[in-house]
């Protein structure tokens, strides 16, 4: 159901524990076995189950509960080429205890949400399935358990709802394919997969299969490989384990392994002793880009050594990173773009690791130079390796990562740590938690040697096991090189390269600390623990300390203004001001000087300038509250513009802009963008001759002028502070920010959507896909009441858009329904839905689309989908509650647009008096086809069939 996204979000990243067997000393007498993190549960049914069970109370009252299936797309047999996708499908559709749909009506009842919360992925080598569940009600806990060992063992086949999910499916591989990528990775896959099984058994699979399989064929492989030794369940949340161990055990013991169990392969792939070379191009794709990979044998090392291995690794990467932003930085750099990190092989597939380099040319004039440039960092570091400021640098960095993630050991979501179960079932990867790691790095640290870390560098750069791509424009044949060219650039770069030099200054962030100003008034809104200042130069400071996280703190703040206040002449310079000044540093500091002097600390501070306003967001943790204040201080006061910056955002501007031509997508998105914008200029994307014209000076005055006077601007600050303890840094910083006096507000540019009904059709494209963008949108009185109503029309028609046109018209694989609203600079609401499909069925299912509709306006939201929202807003709710960006964005909102401040406390309430009889009138006003319009991107040479009225 969704893309495959194992990105782990604790320490232990897949990618810092797979790692090449060398060895170097890392300081160590003895190395030992990791142990498993004592919190968590394991246990074993006679079955063969595997279940993984720990408490962790955030969110409170929440858990996390997931179906492993060691078996993926890699065990399809011939004629089931994408049939274990099909089956994480059918899951959905039917099972022993839940027929047909009833196990997503069930939940979505229940406050989860079909997509969101409720979902699954299939990989190569495994199948997912997430079910988040509220806590507090023990009837719905004990179901969620029995959902999943009905995936686990009990899915129906249904044969009618087999033939309604082919459809979704051929929609999802057009959804996600059907383009320049798709046809791309056809020619590149059997490269990077060089002679294993993953090049034949992509998990979406052949939709001729899909098409015409037989309902035996997918029952064969669910009773083969959907089997209680090759499972697990893993439960994460605030719940007592001796419940849920008893739950899993009731539900999941009966299961039964068939007589006759195929054996589960392991598949790997190979090295290759010679290069692996592939350039290809497509009519579709405007960039140059090249990945080279330098594999390795892969090796999971459950050692304390594999904890200092993984951190040396994970600093060389960042070491590496660091050299190739600093060339970009420099405004002269041979890449527009380019990256290198070692890791997993492709995403962690089979038994290797690799050295990953990403390089994209400006044209293909470009390639040799940018290629050649950054494989001389390659060489540079496997000659000279790092120096020790750099190792220094990069051990602060990653003790702070550890510190903040051990500091908030105890607020971490049950999420973050879910995959870390998910790999150590699938791969064996090493789970002994943050505890111990803490402890571990806290000892042994320091005594991971820089003759270490180049010894293990070395060998990461060594350039054997070379495959090599290169990605470009069709129509650039002729421009670039032939394959033994390509390689020829790769394996003679780095000949006369000289040890790296570290550029550092030695001075404080700030010289001279300001004089500061008073707070002259405080204001509390007890109900919500919120105090509001007013500082002596006007600044308004708005305050909520929490206890959310221990190690957080996060801010934002606005002055009306933005580019509503440029001419259209500067507009353009102007729309970058912001991105320039953050590009260049701050003070005495350039961006690479600045990026060295803040190892160690977590904290980050960006100034932005939007339409209507301008002012700086952040984060830091309270023991780097001070640089915080000093950086937000800098850039309002000593902004830099570094030409060399600025180069760099104009270059990759006019990269950007050189492309979007060739892209469907981009076309079809300029359109709307366009007659949304009422075709006002700004609402237009630039041509690459006016994005020539950005002038340095003009982005650079304007910023000035727009930070200029403070007196106007709001501070938010949410997280684990007291207003006493930041009191004396909003004095200092804040209240020593310039005034002069002046007054403004943003200006009302008239940058809104195109009055009436209007019909667009965009041809663009070579496959059978259409994108279909519909809008419905108009005037109306800003409320809290009406913006209610908007958002439940939203949601019930998100639900009855996926029930018709996906559920009952097997035409798309997941409609998107949006609306948004907002009284700056003027009240306006807009409906979006959109969808892919087929170019036959385009106006079928836009005339399904206005049905539906229709039906809202006649007939209202039913009583069992007002039910859902209810539910499902309850439950977010709750889970917002708990969180300081939801507070930070919510605070900084009700201000921006002047409503009562407390509103969110009676939300709930409001909701729950809402009638279904309520929601007809406000679907006659708000879905009414007054202003309608259509946009549709076409492949050339579509046929233009009439238009639903």
């Amino acid at each position: 159901m969704r893309g495959k996204n194992k990105l782990v979000n604790g320490l232990l990243l897949a990618v810092l524990l797979f790692v090449v067997l060398c060895r170097s000393s890392f300081g160590q007498s003895v190395s030992q076995a990791l142990p498993i993190d004592p919190k968590l549960k394991i246990g074993k049914l006679s079955n063969g189950l595997t279940y993984y069970i720990r408490k962790n109370v955030e969110p409170k009252n929440r858990a996390e509960l997931y179906l492993v299936v060691k078996a993926g797309s890699n065990m399809e047999d011939n004629d089931q080429q994408g049939l274990a996708h099909f089956t994480e499908h059918m899951a959905f559709n039917g099972t022993k205890d839940f027929p047909k749909n009833e196990l997503v009506d069930y939940l979505q009842k229940s406050g989860v949400r079909f997509g969101a919360d409720l979902n699954a992925y299939t990989s190569f080598d495994e199948t997912v399935y997430q079910l988040p569940l509220p806590t507090d009600d023990v009837e719905l806990l004990g179901k969620g358990i029995n959902i999943l060992s009905n995936w686990a063992g009990h899915v129906s086949f249904d044969s009618d709802e087999i033939d309604k999910e082919r459809g979704i499916i051929v929609e999802e591989d057009r959804v996600r394919g059907k383009d320049a990528g798709e046809r791309m990775r056809k020619q590149i896959f059997p490269v990077i997969f060089y002679n294993s099984r993953y090049a034949e058994r992509l998990p979406i699979g052949k939709i001729d299969i899909i098409k015409s399989f037989k309902y035996e064929t997918i029952k064969r492989f669910y009773n083969d490989w959907y089997r209680p030794n090759l499972q697990a369940v893993i439960a994460v949340g605030d719940f007592d384990v001796d419940v849920v161990e008893g739950l899993i055990r009731k539900n999941f013991e009966r299961l039964k392994n068939p007589r006759r169990k195929r054996k589960l392969e392991t598949f790997n792939i190979p090295l290759n002793d010679k290069p692996l070379v592939k350039i290809v191009t497509d009519p579709e794709f405007s960039y140059n880009v090249s990945y080279i990979f330098f594999k390795k044998p892969q090796v999971i090392l459950n050692t304390t050594e594999g904890l200092s291995r993984s951190a040396a690794i994970q600093m060389i990467n960042k070491m590496f990173e660091a050299r190739l932003q600093e060339i970009m930085e420099r405004g002269n750099a041979p890449f527009v773009h380019a990256s290198g990190y070692y890791g997993p092989y492709y995403g962690g597939l089979g038994n290797l690791s690799s050295l990953f380099i990403t390089t994209v040319a400006k044209e293909p004039e470009a390639l040799k130079a940018s290629i050649t440039g950054v494989m001389d960092e390659v060489v540079r570091v496997n000659k000279f390796g790092f120096t020790t400021t750099e190792l220094a640098r990069a051990k602060q960095n990653f003790w702070a990562e550890v510190q903040k993630q051990y500091n908030e050991r105890n607020q971490n979501a049950s999420s973050n740590l879910v995959n870390d179960y998910i790999a150590h079932f699938t791969k064996g990867q090493p789970i002994p938690g943050i505890d111990f790691i803490y402890k571990y790095y806290e000892k042994e640290l320091d005594n991971i040697s820089i003759e270490t870390v180049n010894k293990l560098a070395k060998l990461i750069t060594e350039s054997d096991n070379c495959t090599a791509i290169l990605e470009s424009l069709e129509g650039n044949k002729s421009r670039l090189p032939n394959e033994e060219t390509y390689l020829s650039w790769i394996k003679s770069a780095g000949k006369d390269v000289k040890p790296y030099a570290d550029d550092v200054i030695d001075q404080p962030l700030l010289s001279t600390i300001p004089a500061g100003g008073k707070v002259v008034s405080e204001k509390q809104i007890e109900s919500l623990g919120v105090t509001e200042l007013k500082l002596s130069n006007g600044v308004t400071v708005v305050l909520k300390p929490t206890d959310f996280k221990t190690d957080e703190i996060v801010f934002t703040a606005w002055s009306p203004g933005g580019t509503s206040l440029s001419s259209e002449q500067e507009y353009l310079s102007a729309s970058i001001a912001a991105d320039v000044v953050s590009a260049s540093g701050v003070g005495a500091y350039d961006k690479s000087q600045l990026n060295k002097l803040l190892s160690g600390k977590v904290v980050s501070v960006s100034p932005y300038i939007d339409q209507h306003f301008e002012g700086v967001f952040g984060s830091s943790t309270p023991k780097d509250i001070t640089t915080a204040f000093q950086l937000i201080h800098l850039y309002f006061t000593q902004p830099r513009a570094d030409s060399n910056a600025f180069k760099m955002i104009k270059e990759n501007y006019k990269v950007n802009i050189a492309a979007r031509p060739s892209f469907p997508g981009a076309i079809h998105q300029d359109t709307i963008s366009a007659v949304m914008g009422g075709y006002h200029k700004r609402s237009t994307a630039p041509t690459i001759r006016e994005v020539e014209s950005l002038n340095l000076q003009t982005s650079y005055r304007f910023y000035k002028q727009r930070f200029a006077d403070s007196h106007d601007i709001t501070f938010f600050f949410v997280g684990n502070f007291s207003v006493g303890s930041l009191k004396p840094y909003i004095e200092t910083y804040l209240g020593s920010l310039p005034v002069t006096g002046r007054s403004e507000s943003y200006h009302d540019l008239n940058i809104q959507p195109v009055k009436g009904k209007l019909e667009k059709k965009v041809f663009k494209g070579l496959e059978d896909k259409a994108s279909v963008s519909l809008f419905l949108h108009g005037d109306y009185v800003y409320s809290e009441e009406n913006n209610m109503m908007l958002d439940i029309l939203n949601a019930a028609l998100k639900i009855k858009l996926i029930e018709r046109l996906r559920e009952k018209e097997s035409g798309v694989y997941t409609p998107s329904v949006n609306v948004s609203y907002s009284n700056i600079p003027k009240t306006s609401y807009t409906f979006n839905i959109s969808f892919s499909c087929a170019t036959g069925n385009v106006e079928k299912l836009i005339k399904a689309t206005i049905d539906e509709i229709n039906q809202l306006k006649n007939f209202g939201v039913s009583e069992v989908d007002l039910l859902k929202y209810k539910a499902e807003e309850k439950r977010q709710t709750e889970i917002r509650f708990r969180e300081n960006y939801f507070w930070l964005y919510y605070l900084s909102d009700v201000y921006a647009r002047g409503e009562a401040i407390d509103r969110i406390l009676r939300y709930y309430e409001k909701l729950s008096t809402i009638k279904p009889e309520q929601t007809k009138e406000a679907a006659e006003q708000f879905l009414n086809d007054t202003n309608f319009k259509r946009i549709v991107l076409l492949p050339e040479g579509a046929k233009v069939t009439q238009s639903v009225n």
